[in-house]
């Protein structure tokens, strides 16, 4: 876990298997290396954010896989990682869908997307 936690995302973890937690700490060591991240519980799920906005939300940790979305600017219809791609009403938000099983799951085009969720500019 990281050392940078604002808000205790324990109660979300609690009574998780092993198996999502493996994918969890894989999901969050990688993401550190693109670079520093916040790793923060809000009401609903866990918030993923670099210096400047919130790039990620863990919105599931089910029996054997996490549910993360990356809000975009645009949609990126054209990948093999995304579930679901859907528009944000009312805003120029577009969320990405990403559910991963196997640590395998994290291949190289996710982690493209983590690269650019963590670079894209704000505006």
């Amino acid at each position: 876990m990281t050392s940078q936690e604002n808000h205790d995302i324990s109660p979300f973890l609690a009574g998780k298997s092993e198996h999502t937690l493996m994918l969890f700490d894989h999901f969050i060591s990688r993401f550190q290396e693109i670079g520093p991240i916040d790793v923060e519980a809000t009401k609903t799920m866990i918030g993923i954010s670099n210096s400047n906005k919130r790039i990620a939300w863990v919105t599931q940790l089910g029996k054997n896989f996490i549910h993360v979305v990356f809000p975009f600017k645009q949609e990126y219809a054209d990948n093999l990682c995304f579930q679901k791609v859907g528009h944000v009403p009312g805003q120029s938000q577009v969320n990405h869908h990403f559910r991963m099983l196997q640590v395998d799951d994290l291949n190289e085009e996710v982690l493209g997307f983590m690269k650019l969720a963590y670079e894209e500019e704000n505006g």
